[in-house]
């Protein structure tokens, strides 16, 4: 059977660099968005040029241009799209109401992945403002999909582990602390950490899977469910160093968000919903979802020790 032509949307970004990689190296036949609105950016624009030299295909068009998204999408099976969601870089989510309707138009597309990649937006009805937001869009983009009847796959990949793990899910850094690591409340509540070049690889995966056909996938490797204790000490047996521990309560916690800016805010309250609630693991996954490693358990998936070990 032939491997599906995909098409990445957002290939210069954080995900979809990787996502390129990941549908490259599985085989399939990959096109890229080249948007004119990249204009100057050189470093996106060599980032492009370097996928063609691995045998990418790329494809002007731009979301002020319906017609050229509907000629993009009309020379490929899938398509996959990693715009930005977070705030404190670029926030592009319903950006992609655009692109369902150049799916719709255009007929052809057996499988859409729209920008998701963290929790499932579909359990977070009850989230904090300003945050709920993300989730909010998320689902109207869904609502679109859906009601437009494109076969679609969404992908939940909780944690990145280089916004999660490095830092040992201490906010407003990216590299491990030296002396002291601040808990959400006991540190013991379990969520689920990916190294990002994982992510990419399960999600393409999932695209030729009949499997996945219009269901949610949720990216729990076994290994990877952990606590924010147990990350600690795993960065303490690595390193040699043992972290004074300063425990913050939810209350404390969420009390923080006053006189932060918008995107701290937001990150706050996703932070909240992780750690103390444990909305990654808290829910049992039922028949509208499938779970990756046990799709895919040939996938070697990175373990957080090994990955926390380039930061010692």
């Amino acid at each position: 059977m032939a491997k599906s032509k995909v098409l990445v949307i957002g290939a210069t970004g954080y995900i979809g660099r990787r996502l390129v990689q990941a549908s490259l190296d599985q085989g399939h036949p990959t096109y890229v968005l080249q948007r004119p609105e990249i204009g100057l950016d050189i470093e996106k624009l060599q980032m492009l040029l370097s996928y063609k030299r691995r045998g990418a295909y790329l494809i002007e068009g731009s979301f002020s241009d319906p017609r050229s998204l509907i000629d993009a999408v009309r020379q490929v099976d899938v398509v996959i799209c990693a715009m930005s969601g977070v705030h404190f870089r670029s926030h592009n989510i319903l950006m992609q109401l655009k692109l369902v309707e150049a799916i719709k138009e255009a007929g052809n597309v057996k499988r859409f992945l729209p920008s998701e990649f963290g929790m499932d937006p579909a359990l977070m009805g009850h989230a904090l403002e300003p945050g709920r937001v993300t989730f909010d869009e998320k689902m109207e983009v869904r609502k679109a999909i859906e009601e437009a009847k494109i076969p679609f796959t969404y992908i939940s990949a909780n944690c990145f582990a280089g916004y999660f793990v490095g830092n040992l899910s201490q906010l407003a850094r990216l590299t491990p602390p030296k002396d002291t690591v601040y808990l959400y409340g006991d540190g013991n509540v379990k969520a689920v950490f990916l190294d990002e070049d994982d992510i990419a690889t399960y999600t393409i995966k999932t695209i030729d899977d009949p499997r996945t056909l219009n269901k949610t996938v949720y990216l729990r490797p076994p290994e990877n469910i952990l606590s924010q204790r147990q990350l600690v000490e795993m960065w303490e047996k690595l390193s040699g160093r043992t972290l004074e521990k300063r425990s913050i309560s939810a209350e404390d916690f969420l009390a923080s968000m006053k006189g932060l800016d918008y995107a701290q805010q937001v990150g706050v309250g996703h932070f909240y919903h992780i750690f103390y609630e444990g909305c990654l693991t808290n829910f049992e996954i039922g028949e509208d979802g499938e779970e990756a490693s046990q799709l895919y358990p040939e996938v070697q998936y990175t373990r957080m020790d090994e990955y926390l070990k380039i930061y010692a």
